[in-house]
């Protein structure tokens, strides 16, 4: 079936049907391009981005069908982002593997010209690193729930959204380890549950039990399960054991099915407070979420683990990926001893 760029946008193939008929064959292409990407299982980030690039690619060939257009409108829309927009590669990158999925998967189009597509190169950039000091330094500006995010981020390497994502079901301290779900790739892995953060981790698992009850008895209770796994066991969605180690303080309305449930805590409110930690401690590198995870992984390797092992707990799937954080051994710049300051 053709797909319209929008519902109010037809073509004279449909002259002599009524308009709300049409609508109701003729769907909206963004409508299609949401439904592919769920039957592959995309998360909800990627697709609202898909999306995005897939209607300015549109908008900017003057609304279009993507059908219409072919190489040279590709090339000038890639062109434009990196000269006028001066993304970075990986932004330039998402917004070409975005127009090509809205070819091959939603339109079903394979065109020789997607197999000659250039991909911008990426530079090669060393992570940004924290010493132990900085870290500690932070971390003392911080308190409650921030603060234990900021220490599992550092104490174990998981990534924001692994982090956030922990399900009560996942932490295990009998032990010691905690379990990362449907990880970047799709992967599952262990790592390291700290032994510093054991009752952290128990409060923070004791306050999600009260939030949950009040939820139930609310009429609420019921969790996002991936996989329509709530389908297949119709009570885990309300069972404790599913429900988020670190729930928002509020419930939302999920935008994928429009039901009130209980969330995890959002991403900004990590975000702020490493932004303000860094400023009050006075340390003027650029600080994130992932730059705990740097420094997880490089003071590990300072510390004499092997880069395998290391690998593991970050859950890279190839070993020259961990490698880049090698540098640290070498030492580099900071292993010489300039002239200026020989006897």
């Amino acid at each position: 079936m053709p797909y319209g760029i929008d519902n109010d946008e037809f073509s004279g193939e449909f002259e002599g049907v009524k308009l709300d008929e049409v609508k109701e064959l003729r769907p909206s292409l963004f409508d299609e391009v949401r439904r592919v990407l769920r039957v592959h299982h995309y998360s909800i980030r990627t697709e609202d981005a898909y999306v995005g690039w897939i209607r300015r690619f549109i908008e900017l060939n003057g609304c279009r069908h993507p059908r219409q257009l072919g190489a040279r409108e590709l090339e000038t829309f890639l062109s434009r982002l990196a000269v006028d927009g001066k993304v970075a590669a990986s932004t330039q990158n998402q917004a070409l593997a975005a127009i090509l999925f809205l070819y091959r998967d939603v339109l079903r189009q394979r065109l020789d010209w997607m197999e000659d597509v250039i991909r911008a190169k990426k530079p090669r950039r060393l992570p940004t690193v924290l010493a132990r000091s900085e870290v500690q330094s932070m971390l003392a500006q911080m308190d409650g729930r921030p603060r234990m995010l900021a220490c599992v981020l550092y104490g174990t390497g998981l990534r924001l959204l692994e982090c956030l994502r922990l399900r009560v079901k996942d932490v295990d301290f009998a032990r010691n380890e905690i379990t990362v779900r449907n990880g970047k790739g799709g992967k599952d892995r262990r790592t390291l549950l700290p032994r510093s953060l054991v009752e952290p981790f128990q409060q923070e698992i004791e306050r999600a039990r009260v939030l949950h009850a009040q939820d139930l008895a609310a009429g609420f209770g019921v969790v996002y399960l991936p996989y329509a796994l709530d389908r297949k066991y119709r009570s885990a969605n309300r069972e404790f054991a599913w429900q988020y180690v670190f729930p928002a303080l509020n419930r939302s309305v999920d935008p994928r099915e429009d039901v009130e449930r209980r969330h995890h805590v959002g991403e900004g409110v990590v975000s702020r407070a490493l932004k303000q930690a860094r400023e009050r401690a006075g340390i003027t590198k650029s600080v994130t979420a992932h730059t705990m995870r740097h420094s997880f992984a490089t003071h590990l390797l300072e510390s004499g683990y092997d880069i395998r092992t290391i690998q593991e707990l970050l859950g890279h799937k190839d070993l020259a990926t961990t490698q880049i954080y090698t540098h640290v051994l070498n030492r580099g710049a900071s292993g010489v001893l300039s002239p200026l300051d020989q006897p």
